[in-house]
């Protein structure tokens, strides 16, 4: 079935591709110029060639045939190409019955065939190739009448019946006449057959439309008649011929410089028409979704055609070719300045080409660098790879810079080439500075500030070569040559190429001096606070010697964070919303806001509010002693209501509010980091009983503590109000 299928689709194409060649010819054939031509030749005098309007008419009739060819369904187009195949069986058959005919004629012989060795040859000959003839256009039709295909062997049963020469002869032209007549008989009885065709595709181009739409009928067109592969096989017949004509004529050996020319010179011949130049356009696309695919399986094997990338198909180089062949009008110039032309628009094309290879292996290196992969092979594929990016756009533009004068315009031109190699030079030092840090087994400083430094640089370059071709368009378009198609290209070369791309770059610089705020304004977690909390980064998973502490009370490297606020502005952990402190904070409170009060003297109950020190010394970064998850929490002693009681020793819990024993504190859990924002477990005393008098206003917790606990308490007198874990 499978290989029904790829035999069908193989039919669908080659049996379209003659009605491409036939529009083409129309094209290219000037009706005035071939009457002229006619009127100075012995031709003139022929009475077919004396209407002009007569040519005119079958110049028409054979675009309409074309196009009838070029949209008829595949069975139909099987069936009429089995048609033409025995009209030319029969044309073949008549054409060995009137060369056996003249033959015998020539020779003059009468007598029986067996007694002449040469005459009996010529009868073989001619029977075995009429046999073959008949059951060929049997089969073909598909029917067991083979008479009705019998007509030519007329003559050789005369001869074998020892009829005259002179007789054979007219047994030879009634013989034609008759397979003539049974051809028109075909014709007359599968007349209709055409306008019944006709009938039943205009009903159903009717109802799509109706149901679907225009678009949906194009689409529908454009997929049965297989376009692009359509196409590209016709523009490829084309550049066969061109180039079998050319060697076909010569007999000494070609140099490469001529090589060179003879490939330019033959692709400029094969682009004059719109239907040769729409076939270039696809067959580069072909070959550019071949090289990416190729590049992408050089890469990564197998794996690579998992997830296709609509981008990387070939169809940008394409679009790009037909852009600057409409623009320069490429299919009006001369052969010799087509190629040249063309020189400059395949060199662009080749450049969006490696640019494009670079976008697939970019990604690639990188995450080769970053990850911790290390199958040398991998790593050769990428490498190479880059480097060939790196050589190839440099000597593309040396090459060119040989054949061409050095200008503003061929300066515009190779400068894709050079920028190409740019962004390969800063891949390849990025993907250094990945392995380096991945050798010494500790992230690399402002590696992001790097990257972006590097890619910076680079678009930066990119978006004044693409301001200064906009600048050039203008200029030429003002005081040059005005086209409303230049104009045009201008205008969207202006919207996509400069102003798009300044919008991106002007929002990402935005984005990163917006999360550089915010981590400024963030506080930096101490040691102590570090030592409680006791856990990687969350974004990295590697131990935090510095962090910082969002508003919800998270722990986060900063360099880490900073780059999780270039793509969003939430937690990675509870996506709440990070703002800086110039920045307001939605929060769920009441509709009144409460004042905060004044932070408390630094002398009040300075015993209640100073942790004990742990033994480790007074804020040591080194896990040891004072590590909460090797020292055990000890516990403490009861105490009577309204007793107060001495500062806690080492290791215990401050702050122990009347009623509260120590069994109470064991049983506690520590705290989440969405509970508070940070600290020592020493540093965070518990929360006191609510007071006994309602209408006393409560008071917030501290902003100092950084806690998101909605509580609020109120204590009478000098006591102080604290947050519990």
């Amino acid at each position: 079935m499978a290989l029904k299928e790829k035999l069908e689709a193989v039919l669908n194409v080659g049996l379209r591709v003659p009605s491409i060649m036939l529009l083409d010819v129309l094209y290219r054939w000037d009706v005035s110029s071939f009457f002229q031509k006619i009127q100075r030749s012995s031709l003139s005098n022929n009475p077919l060639f004396q209407y002009k309007y007569l040519a005119l008419y079958l110049h028409y009739v054979g675009y309409i045939l074309s196009l009838v060819l070029l949209t008829l369904p595949r069975q139909h187009l099987v069936q009429l190409y089995l048609y033409v195949l025995t009209a030319l069986l029969l044309f073949a058959g008549h054409q060995v019955s009137r060369d056996y005919v003249r033959s015998e004629l020539d020779s003059g012989y009468e007598g029986p065939l067996y007694l002449e060795p040469l005459s009996m040859n010529r009868f073989t000959t001619a029977l075995i190739g009429q046999l073959v003839v008949c059951t060929l256009c049997s089969c073909v039709m598909q029917t067991k009448q083979i008479w009705l295909f019998s007509a030519h062997l007329l003559p050789l049963v005369a001869r074998l019946c020892l009829v005259p020469l002179e007789t054979i002869v007219f047994i030879n032209r009634f013989a034609m006449i008759f397979t003539g007549l049974e051809v028109l008989y075909f014709l007359a009885s599968n007349l209709l057959v055409p306008y019944n065709l006709a009938k039943t595709a205009y009903r159903e181009l009717v109802q799509v439309v109706e149901v679907y739409g225009l678009l949906a009928l194009g689409m529908s067109l454009w997929n049965q008649l297989v376009l692009p592969v359509l196409f590209m096989c016709f523009w490829l017949v084309l550049f066969a011929l061109q180039i079998y004509t050319y060697f076909s004529t010569r007999d000494q050996p070609t140099s490469r410089e001529r090589l060179l020319f003879l490939f330019l010179t033959s692709i400029a011949e094969c682009c004059s028409t719109p239907y040769s130049l729409l076939g270039l356009v696809f067959t580069v696309s072909f070959v550019a979704l071949g090289v990416l695919t190729l590049c992408k399986f050089y890469l990564q094997g197998y794996r690579a055609f998992m997830n296709d990338n609509t981008m990387h198909r070939g169809m940008t180089e394409g679009i790009t070719l037909l852009i600057l062949a409409v623009q320069t009008g490429l299919i009006e110039l001369q052969v010799i300045h087509r190629a040249f032309l063309l020189s400059i628009i395949l060199f662009i094309v080749v450049a969006s080409i490696l640019q494009s290879m670079l976008e697939i292996a970019d990604p690639i290196v990188l995450a080769l660098g970053a990850s911790r992969d290390k199958s040398l092979w991998k790593h050769f594929r990428a490498v190479s790879l880059c480097l060939f990016l790196l050589i190839f756009p440099a000597y593309m533009a040396y090459m060119i810079c040989q054949f061409f004068h050095m200008d503003f315009w061929l300066l515009i031109i190779i400068s894709s080439s050079i920028l190409t190699s740019l962004q390969v030079l800063g891949t390849l030092l990025i993907y250094v500075l990945f392995m380096v840090e991945e050798f010494r087994k500790e992230p690399v400083e402002n590696m992001d500030d790097v990257i972006y430094c590097v890619n910076g640089t680079y678009r930066l370059l990119e978006f004044l070569v693409a301001l200064c071709v906009v600048a050039y368009g203008v200029s030429e378009t003002l005081f040059g040559e005005w086209t409303v198609m230049g104009s045009t290209i201008i205008f969207i070369h202006s919207y996509y190429n400069v102003w798009l791309r300044a919008q991106l770059g002007w929002q990402s610089f935005l984005l990163r001096r917006d999360a550089v705020n915010k981590i400024k304004s963030m506080p930096t977690a101490t040691c102590q606070q570090l030592q409680q909390h006791n856990d990687i980064c969350a974004i990295c998973y590697q131990d935090m010697r510095s962090a910082v502490i969002t508003p919800c009370g998270h722990f986060f490297h900063a360099g880490c964070l900073k780059k999780w606020l270039y793509v969003q502005e939430t937690c990675p952990l509870c996506h709440s919303q990070l703002k800086s402190q110039s920045q307001p904070t939605p929060t769920a409170a009441p509709a009144q806001e409460v004042p905060q009060p004044p932070p408390p003297p630094a002398n009040q109950n300075q015993a209640e509010a100073e942790p004990a020190i742990p033994e480790g010394g007074e804020g040591g970064c080194e896990r040891g002693a004072g590590d909460p998850e090797t020292e055990p929490r000890p516990e403490l002693p009861d105490h009577p209501e309204g007793e107060d009681t001495d500062p806690p020793g080492p290791g215990a819990e401050p702050g122990l509010n009347d009623g509260q024993s120590g069994e109470d504190s064991e049983e506690g859990q520590d705290p989440s980091p969405l509970e508070c924002q940070g600290g020592s477990r020493n540093s965070q005393p518990l929360l006191p009983p609510p007071p006994a008098n309602p209408g006393d206003h409560p008071a917030p917790p501290p902003a100092a503590e950084g806690c998101v606990a909605s509580l609020s308490t109120e204590v009478k007198g000098p006591a102080q109000q604290h947050v519990g874990q």
